[in-house]
């Protein structure tokens, strides 16, 4: 029978990570990923000649490789990956609108966002100044109790439409909570989004992932995919190992999970210890969120109505900004718009990708998907698709009506294809922002620890092995 200091459950950005900074000190690691390629809720695949990705957008907290103490070039250092191996390309420049309301545009200068607030609140602009200086002081990483984030925000800025237009990016790219969010959870996504930006390494998804996988496999890791875990022992209040899903019994010293909270609570089968992970401080489930994301490739003939200097735009076109489960199957009246091609010295290409989010109803999509007759399913993706291409054509004009090929992802696609429950990409409400479990060894790294983003959940999964595991071997 196999056995190893360390198992990690998931070979996703977070599982990586954590298995390179346990490798790299001489350890034996292994990581169970239960597809058949690596990524998770950041993958790939190819179509019409072209590979397209799943989950990624642009890469929060960029970073110049001068500034020593910033997320990502801590990262890089944590995996042994020298900072020049890697070639950035940065956004040109983002936009918030609220039609008929305002606009806000911002990029990887902060100075832009804060002439742009002056400009279209000028009545804010102390105010903003003083908020911006309190969240610099504010330290999301050391444990406390949760705050409201809106509260807080609005304790500074009285302009509703100013707390609601900041709100719109910072939710869609990382709240797992409806319409309002800690306050941790909030300066994490406010630093990385509006005071870092966004950026793309060179190349695709699958160009980063294999950049870790080879870093990984440098140091001896060991990867088994399309080996899912199945059953998780426990033995005197400690993780003894797994079973997999050919059977085999592996066992282990310590065990990270990155598959989530709910997610590795079904894989106790035994009713006490379920019962006693299930003791952790994170058991808020419900109200989880998931969205729809369609991807368009466009030819030649449109490239040239589409705009060439937005990477991304986040825009709501109700009275009021709202952040929750949808009551049809998506809600269009806001979403994210994503120009991958839009980043400063990408290369062009003679088909354009433009790629569209929105909110999502989990339950509607699969009582349809569930339904013995397939076509409702079909004819319920049709159907929203069509008016999410309405709307997109309201904010960015009417060019995406010759599209050479088109896919869209539902909650059911992303339950499927990632086991997040619910299709909830952003986990759990409630954190695990030690990453302790009430099991001495068994930690939870990922979205339900609450790190948020790429850089956060690959930090995420290097801090559970510094934190917990390496200083106990």
């Amino acid at each position: 029978m196999r056995k190893y200091p360390l198992l990690i459950i998931g070979g996703g950005l977070s599982g990586l990570a954590a298995g390179i900074r346990f490798a790299r000190f001489g350890q034996k690691v292994l990581i169970l990923e239960k597809h058949s390629k690596i990524g998770g809720l950041n993958s790939y695949y190819h179509r019409q000649g072209k590979l397209l990705e799943t989950g990624l957008h642009a890469v929060t907290n960029f970073a110049r490789p001068e500034d020593k103490h910033a997320p990502l070039n801590r990262l890089l250092r944590q995996l042994k990956i020298p900072r020049r191996n890697l070639v950035l390309h940065e956004q040109i420049f983002s936009e918030i609108i609220f039609p008929g309301r305002a606009s806000l545009c911002f990029s990887n200068d902060f100075n832009l966002l804060l002439q742009q607030i002056k400009e279209a609140f000028p009545g804010s602009t102390l105010s903003f100044t003083d908020f911006v200086a309190a969240l610099d002081q504010y330290d999301p990483f050391v444990l406390k109790a949760n705050i409201s984030a809106r509260e807080y925000v609005s304790s500074f800025l009285q302009d509703e439409l100013l707390v609601e237009m900041l709100f719109c990016p910072i939710m869609f790219y990382g709240s797992s909570e409806e319409d309002d969010m800690d306050l941790s959870q909030f300066v994490i996504l406010f630093r990385s989004i509006f005071q870092e930006g966004f950026f793309r390494p060179q190349g695709t998804i699958k160009d980063l992932l294999e950049l870790l996988l080879n870093q990984y496999k440098s140091f001896d890791g060991e990867i088994e995919l399309s080996a899912g875990v199945d059953e998780i022992f426990t033995e005197n209040n400690r993780i003894s190992g797994v079973r997999t899903s050919a059977g085999e019994e592996i066992l282990c010293d310590n065990l990270i999970s990155t598959a989530g909270f709910p997610e590795t609570r079904k894989l106790f089968h035994s009713a006490d210890s379920a019962k006693t992970f299930s003791n952790s401080n994170a058991e808020k489930i419900s109200s989880r969120l998931s969205f729809v994301e369609s991807i368009y490739l466009l030819g030649q003939s449109e490239i040239k109505y589409l705009p060439k200097d937005r990477t991304i735009i986040f825009y709501n076109l109700a009275d009021k900004f709202t952040y929750h489960r949808p009551i049809d199957p998506i809600d269009p009246s806001s979403g994210v718009i994503c120009f991958p091609n839009n980043f400063q010295g990408t290369e062009k290409d003679d088909v354009v990708q433009l790629r569209v989010t929105h909110l999502a109803n989990y339950d509607a999509w699969r009582k349809a998907y569930d339904n013995k007759d397939k076509s409702m399913y079909r004819s319920m993706k049709k159907f929203w698709m069509e008016e999410s291409k309405k709307v997109v054509g309201e904010i960015i004009g009417n060019c995406i009506e010759n599209i050479v090929y088109e896919d869209s992802f539902t909650p059911v696609t992303i339950e499927r294809y990632t086991s997040k429950l619910q299709g909830a990409v952003y986990g759990s409400p409630d954190k695990i922002k030690d990453g302790r479990t009430n099991f001495e060894n068994l930690y939870i790294a990922g979205t339900d620890q609450g790190y948020l983003g790429i850089i956060g959940s690959m930090l995420s999964g290097v801090s559970m092995v510094n934190q917990h595991i390496l200083n106990k071997t």
